[in-house]
This record gives C-alpha cells, sequence and structure tokens, in this order.
C-alpha cells in the first residue's frame, strides 16, 4: 500500500519542490549526508530532473572541502551521482562511443548502432536502487575510482539495476561484486577473448546473464564454497572472477573434480598433458568439437588450453584469475595468475623462467583492451585501497573539477596536494600538468613537474618512458637539444637487457622523431647512434621496427647508398644468424632497394 500511495505523494509535493531551490546550509555540510537529504535529493530529481541539483551539490562539496570538512568525500560522491544521472542518455551514449574509439578498444561483437532514448541515464533506476546507490558512501568511493571513460555508463546502471531488482538484500550484502559484474558485462567480450587458438563455434564468446553470475557467486560464498571471501575483496579485483566464457554448469564440475587450490592452483596448470604432437604438426587452433573443462582435461592441450583451464578452474573456485598471452620473443606462450591465500598475485604459473624480461598481455575485461604494464604492476601491488591513496584521488577528484570550471589557482593546489599524498597517483599528475599548463605556457614549470613524475615513476617503466617522452619534447621547445638528446639515449639503453622490448619501442620512437625534425645528415647520425646502443645483439622485432623503416625512409628520399650502407651496419650490428629468416629478410630487403622497388610511402616508425 506504501508503494502505491508513494506517486501520489509525490504529485502532492511537486507544486512545493518545484518552487524550493535545492540550498545545503553550511552547518550541514560539517556532517555526512543524512538519509533524509538523500530521500530528499531523489523525490526532488524524480520531478525536476537530476540536472537541477548538479551546480547546487557543486557548491556544497567544494565548500566542504575548502573548509577541510571531513565529509568532503561524501558530497563530492553525491555531487558526482547527480551529474552522472542527470547525463541525457544520448550525450553518455556519444562520450562512450568517442572515447572506446580514442582508446582503440572497439571489436566486432560490439552493437554498430544504438537507439536514441528520450531522458537522462537516471531512467529506468527504482527510487531504491538509487537511495541504495547514494546512501552508501563506500559504493559511491569505489565506483566512481572505477568508473573510466570507456565503460558504457549506461548499460552499467542497467546491470546494477537487474542485479538489485533480482535481490535487494544480496546487492546491500556483496556491493563490490556487482560493480565488478556491471563494468564488466556492460559490453560484449570480443572474439579473440580469452584466446584466439579455439573458434566461435566451439566456444561461444558471449557473457552469461549478469544477475545470474551475481547469485551464483553471492550464494556460493555464503554457503562457504568460495576459496576467497568475495565481499573482502575489491571491484578492480572481482573483475577478473566474473569475467567468464565457461558455462556456470561447468564451474560446479570444476569445484568438484579438480584438486588445486589457493595454496597450489598453479598445479591445475600442469594437469592438462602437453600436447607435443600438436606443435609438431603446427596444430595450434583447438581441434576438437568441444572446450569444455572435462574436455581439455581429458584430451590434453598446449599451453593456452593448460592456461584457459587453470584460470577457469580458479573462478570456479571464487580465486580471481588472469590469463596471460606472451608478447615478443614469448608470442607462442600463454600462462596465467590469480590471488593467493595472502592476497598476493601469483603472475608466473605456467611461465619459464627465461621469459621474465618480457611483460605478457592479457585482457582487462573492463575495457576488453589489453592490461599495460604498470595497471598489472599496480594491481600486484594493491596499494589503492590505502587510505593515502583514497585521499590523493579525492585532490585529484577536486583538481579536476577546479580545473574544468576554470579555477587554475585552486586546480594546482589540490592537484599538488595529490601527488604529495601519493606519488602513484597518475590522473593526479597530468591534472597537474593541465593546471599548469592552463596558468602558463612557459615551459621551465612543465619541465619541472615532468622531472618529478619521472623520478616518481621509476619503478613503472612504460610510464617513465611517457613522462621522459613529454620531458624531451619541453627539453627541445626550450632549444636544449643536448640535454634531449641525452634523455633520449638514457632512455634507449636503461631497458635493452631486462626489457627488451620496451628498449626497441625508444629506440623506434627516438628515430621517428628525428624524420620529422632534423635534416638528413642527422637522422643518419641519430640512426648510427641508436644502433650502436639499443641495437647490439637484437633480433627480428629492432630490425622489424627501427631498421627496415629507416632503409625505406632513405630508399624513398633518393638515397640508396646511404639506405644501403645502414642495412649493412644493422647487419653487422645486430644478431643475425646464419641461414637464419632475419638473414634472408635482409638479404631480400638489399635487393628491393637496389632494384628501387620501393612504395611511395615508405612505412611510418
Amino acid at each position: 500500500m506504501l508503494k502505491r500511495l508513494l506517486p501520489l505523494a509525490l504529485l502532492l509535493l511537486a507544486p512545493v519542490l518545484a518552487q524550493e531551490n535545492l540550498l545545503i546550509p553550511t552547518d550541514e555540510l560539517t556532517h555526512p549526508p543524512t538519509p533524509a537529504r538523500i530521500a530528499d535529493l531523489v523525490d526532488r530529481a524524480t520531478l525536476q530532473g537530476w540536472g537541477s541539483a548538479v551546480s547546487p551539490l557543486r557548491t556544497a562539496a567544494q565548500q566542504a572541502y575548502e573548509t577541510s570538512s571531513g565529509y568532503a568525500p561524501a558530497w563530492y560522491y553525491l555531487y558526482r551521482w547527480s551529474r552522472l544521472l542527470g547525463t541525457p542518455y544520448q550525450k553518455a551514449i556519444t562520450e562512450w562511443i568517442k572515447a572506446v574509439e580514442g582508446a582503440g578498444v572497439a571489436h566486432p561483437n560490439m552493437a554498430t548502432s544504438y537507439e536514441f532514448r528520450p531522458g537522462s541515464l537516471s531512467a529506468g533506476l527504482t527510487r531504491e536502487l538509487q537511495l541504495a546507490l547514494l546512501g552508501n558512501p563506500a559504493l559511491s568511493e569505489e565506483f566512481f575510482q572505477l568508473l573510466s571513460p570507456v565503460d558504457n555508463a549506461a548499460e552499467v546502471l542497467s546491470v546494477l539495476q537487474k542485479i538489485h531488482r533480482q535481490d535487494a538484500a544480496l546487492f546491500g550484502n556483496f556491493p563490490s561484486l556487482a560493480l565488478a559484474i556491471a563494468v564488466v558485462y556492460d559490453v560484449p567480450p570480443p572474439p579473440n577473448w580469452p584466446h584466439g587458438q579455439v573458434s566461435a563455434a566451439v566456444l561461444p564468446r558471449k557473457l552469461p546473464a549478469p544477475e545470474q553470475v551475481f547469485g551464483y557467486f553471492a550464494r556460493l560464498d555464503r554457503m562457504n564454497g568460495t576459496l576467497q571471501h568475495l565481499n573482502r575483496l575489491p571491484a578492480d579485483e572481482l573483475k577478473f572472477l566474473v569475467d567468464l566464457v565457461a558455462p556456470l554448469g561447468e564451474l560446479d564440475w570444476a569445484r568438484k573434480n579438480v584438486p588445486p587450490g589457493l595454496a597450489d592452483l598453479g598445479k591445475a596448470y600442469e594437469m592438462i598433458k602437453y600436447r607435443k604432437d600438436r606443435i609438431a604438426a603446427n596444430q595450434y587452433s583447438w581441434p576438437g568439437a568441444g572446450y569444455a573443462l572435462p574436455v581439455i582435461l581429458q584430451q590434453g592441450g598446449i599451453c593456452v588450453d593448460q592456461a584457459y583451464f587453470a584460470s577457469m578452474v580458479g573462478k570456479a573456485k571464487g580465486i580471481p584469475t588472469i590469463m596471460f598471452r606472451g608478447a615478443g620473443l614469448d608470442g607462442r606462450h600463454a600462462w596465467f595468475g590469480y590471488l593467493d591465500a595472502s592476497q598476493k598475485w601469483q603472475l608466473d604459473c605456467g611461465r619459464f623462467a627465461e621469459q621474465k624480461f618480457v611483460v605478457g598481455l592479457a585482457f582487462d575485461p573492463q575495457t576488453w583492451g589489453d592490461i599495460n604494464d604498470h595497471e598489472l604492476l599496480f594491481i600486484t601491488e594493491r596499494f589503492r585501497s590505502l587510505p593515502t591513496y583514497k585521499q590523493s584521488v579525492m585532490h585529484a577528484e577536486f583538481a579536476a573539477d577546479y580545473l574544468h570550471e576554470g579555477k587554475i589557482d585552486q586546480a594546482l593546489k589540490a592537484a599538488r596536494e595529490a601527488v604529495n599524498r601519493d606519488r602513484r597517483n597518475l590522473a593526479a599528475w597530468n591534472i597537474l600538468l593541465q593546471a599548469q599548463a592552463a596558468r602558463s605556457p612557459e615551459p621551465r614549470a612543465r619541465e619541472a613537474i615532468l622531472r618529478e613524475a619521472v623520478l616518481a615513476f621509476q619503478k613503472y617503466p612504460d610510464l617513465e618512458i611517457s613522462f621522459s617522452r613529454q620531458l624531451i619534447a619541453v627539453l627541445r621547445e626550450r632549444g636544449e637539444k643536448s640535454l634531449a638528446g641525452f634523455e633520449e639515449q638514457r632512455l634507449g639503453t636503461k631497458y635493452q637487457a631486462n626489457r627488451s622490448d620496451l628498449g626497441i619501442e625508444q629506440a623506434a620512437s627516438t628515430i621517428a622523431r628525428s624524420l620529422q625534425e632534423d635534416d638528413m645528415a642527422t637522422q643518419i647520425r641519430v640512426f648510427n647512434r641508436v644502433l650502436d646502443t639499443a641495437g647490439r645483439g637484437a633480433a627480428t622485432d629492432f630490425y622489424d621496427k627501427v631498421v627496415v623503416p629507416f632503409v625505406l625512409h632513405l630508399a624513398t628520399h633518393n638515397q640508396v647508398p646511404g639506405a644501403l650502407q645502414a642495412l649493412d651496419r644493422a647487419r653487422h650490428t645486430l644478431r643475425v644468424e646464419p641461414g637464419s629468416q632475419l638473414e634472408s629478410d635482409m638479404a631480400a630487403l638489399t635487393v628491393r632497394v637496389k632494384a628501387r622497388n620501393i612504395p611511395k610511402k615508405a612505412p611510418g616508425l
């Protein structure tokens, strides 16, 4: 009866609420938002739309932040909810598509068009769910730290609604699990997930119903059927549990029939008999008509099948797992990792000892792109649950908001506070750089920040290289070409021994920059220097990404003698084994250059 009377009550209140502008008294900001305040916000939004609450709640959040109220985060997340829920559906979809295209994570299994829907993202969300979301500060904090631009926010909210409608009490007990499912199941998986060596006919790339997966794992945890306590894990780890391609029935089979658990899950990889006969026959794709876990165990497989089997067994037991496929020289191998009993990630299960110098590739189920180097390290270090990091995130959020409003001084102050609280907050460094650029185009201040960032991310090679490249650009802008060259050379040699992939990437970047900015004589000197410092003893990857583009560049500019000389120098510097494919490739390129059989536009570096 109460639910039936609620819409009538709201209609009777409509004239009153419509005449009152939302105003948050200053003294209210010294306390967390009360349930009555949150209910009032939801009811107002039902009548006036969430957009009407954005400005007042932003003002309230900034006042709480500027007065050092301990409850600034709680007011800030109310503001963020109003901004998200008030976003028109069409605008949200347009911005999401742009972000997906910009990040390069679009894939063939995604929809090619989206129908127009009137209204904002709050449409379709029940009052009960909105109260549950806005009334839980910890859930709100986790939600907005987790949400990325390539998450389809409309579908994320839709998934949360399905889960909440199915069992509101269970939703309240496992909010992080619900969030993890929402950011994974908002977009269908790509056709080459979890690996591309089994056909879609044998292993359909289709996620189960999100509310079904939520109920499955939540009830399993309640019955002590999971080896990790799921209500103690954050959503950014649980997303590596819920990315399921094996049917739930196979997970039940795995729990009953595959012994390894938290203490020895790596043994699940070894349970799959390695099929040397398939390797001898160059049969890298699964040859059978079925790819069920019992079938793999019975028939055996190669490394991708071993990694797939072990990772699905882990998920069946309530253990987050990550499946890796090798990169570079390791492109033919696969292994997996899992969250162990000590809450530490073991990422080398099934990996060869000699492969430690290459970081494997793995899907991020939230974006369906590859997890980058630093994100993988961030996951293993688990620092994002620390109070200091959460404080850093909050300062960075306010910095971004100030910057958006054109409040440059406040943005700079908040961003500086963010990086001081935790120097691993990547977003904070980027906001600090943006705020500094907005204050002054003078490059010296930007250079100082970039030098700080390079030091802050020395443990994370891809981030160190990224900020170093920005630093090199600033040095060149200031006319400090010698310093810029020194920094380029330092990067080129630093990772040569233990991360050849990054060393080659930096070498290619150095040559590409030279081709754009330098005269021909300088380009050749830069190539020779890079070859001597980063190419000595290198092989195919360096040849493909550095030597070939440079040789073709010279040839297309009528510098055939120089191209042949560069190729000959590379032949004596790289590791070219007699009779190898690399030796054959170099000989073929020599013939092409001499015959001037060169495309009009050489491949870019």
